[in-house]
């Protein structure tokens, strides 16, 4: 394992650390937090996301201790995440949810080698909890279906992850490239990384040996 990622408030920029506590709900504090469109909490998915707010991802929170996370702005400024003052600017009020803000499931893994395939040497543009470097033309993906082990964590590998317009956004400017975007859908069927759930808690952290469970041999 070669990178782990964390993202305290969905949609902003992510922490990179050197290892992390995996709970059945995913990454300790991982998207823990997030931001509420203004009239839309009855909505099925009332968040703030980088498709429709891309300068979110210049937004960069950092976690002070278990409870305390802190926002600081393109401009400079820093904010508690709960600070109303952050909320008037975003358009949108916080909210915290001990299980995890995710739109699909808690755990993201992702190769080197299919962020290359698709062209794009920084990985950060797709968020993923986990990277990897792993031999083969997008490894990742012939994992579904079986469990990883990563340091103590086991993981069962549920899906590929369906992409849309969030990787279009650069993670340092906030500018969109769409062409990102029309590879994957042009050479892996908008796919890219998969989706995991936790079958053994744990910690992982980078340098860790990635082992895939072998799939049993076909049999006649």
């Amino acid at each position: 394992m070669v990178a782990v990622h964390r993202y305290p408030v969905k949609s902003m920029a992510g922490e990179s650390l050197e290892h992390a506590d995996v709970s059945w709900h995913g990454l300790a504090d991982d998207r823990r937090w997030g931001f509420v469109r203004d009239g839309q909490v009855r909505n099925g998915f009332p968040w703030l996301t980088l498709r429709r707010r891309p300068e979110l991802v210049l937004y960069r929170p950092r976690l002070l201790d278990r409870s305390d996370v802190v926002v600081r702005t393109p401009a400079g400024a820093e904010y508690d995440v709960a600070d109303p003052g952050l909320a008037a600017l975003l358009g949108g009020r916080a909210m915290k949810l001990d299980r995890g803000v995710f739109d699909s499931a808690a755990v993201s893994l992702l190769t080197v080698q299919s962020a290359a395939a698709v062209g794009s040497a920084d990985a950060r543009r797709f968020r993923p909890n986990v990277l990897i470097d792993a031999a083969g033309d997008f490894p990742e993906d012939a994992w579904v279906g079986t469990t990883v082990t990563i340091g103590d964590v086991v993981l069962r590998v549920d899906r590929k992850d369906r992409r849309c317009g969030v990787v279009s956004v650069d993670p340092d400017t906030g500018r969109r490239d769409s062409s990102v975007l029309r590879t994957i859908a042009a050479h892996h069927d908008m796919t890219l990384g998969v989706y995991a759930s936790v079958v053994v808690p744990g910690r992982v952290a980078v340098g860790d040996a990635v082992v895939p469970a072998r799939r049993p041999a076909l049999s006649g």
